[in-house]
């Protein structure tokens, strides 16, 4: 059975190319959102930058870590895990399907470079990609997309998440189309937490207001 967590966990995905302006204005918004919701109460940031080269991406990555220092919040690097360390970041995240990196491959390397440990988060798309993250070491699935078409996959739907969570010894958490008002029902199948870009870059107010609905669910 899937270990189960006090409270719903909380995991920002980040996209500053939604947020207007150019680049300069561009990353200070984002910056000052990622401020706002690791206040507001969020567990996990992923820095998804993936167009930046990996200095650039490893600037961005310091600056977030200064907004995450000194709170419960944990900073993890989209796919780098060499940016990860270079910033003293808390771990990686790795995209589904990644032919470079498995979770024990990346745990290995934070290992030798001084870090016992890593967190370890995997997109899953179906459920045997849930075991497949389990067998591997990693310390949680992100699932989906639940409610919404992602590029070229469809949605899950909430059957899948609940199966995947009935058969995981990991939590799981929910993504994809995750609103205020549908993060309930992914909770109800036994989701320990949800992932999300658009529920954290909205307006502070709101996005507090939605933590801290999310705050009052119980996993």
């Amino acid at each position: 059975m899937r270990r189960p967590c006090p409270s719903v966990l909380l995991y920002y995905v980040t996209d500053r190319k939604q947020f207007p302006g150019d680049e300069t204005a561009r990353r200070a918004r984002l910056l000052e959102t990622i401020a706002s919701a690791v206040r507001a109460g969020a567990d996990f940031i992923q820095l998804r930058e993936k167009d930046l080269s990996a200095r650039d991406l490893e600037g961005l990555a310091r600056m977030t870590m200064e907004r995450v220092a000194g709170t419960h919040a944990k900073l993890l690097i989209n796919a780098r895990a060499d940016v990860a360390i270079a910033v003293g970041a808390h771990g990686v995240h790795l995209p589904s399907g990644d032919q470079e990196l498995a979770a024990d491959e990346a745990r290995n390397i934070f290992v030798k470079a001084g870090i016992q440990n890593p967190v370890i988060a995997v997109s899953c798309h179906a459920v045997d990609d849930v075991t497949t993250a389990h067998a591997r070491g990693a310390d949680f699935a992100v699932f989906g997309p639940v409610f919404e078409k992602d590029g070229a996959l469809n949605p899950l739907g909430l059957s899948d998440l609940r199966h995947a969570c009935a058969v995981s010894r990991l939590p799981v958490l929910a993504i994809g189309g995750i609103t205020a008002e549908n993060a309930a029902q992914c909770v109800q199948t036994g989701a320990a937490g949800v992932a999300a870009i658009r529920l954290f870059q909205q307006d502070p107010a709101r996005m507090e207001k939605a933590v801290a609905a999310l705050r009052a669910l119980r996993p």
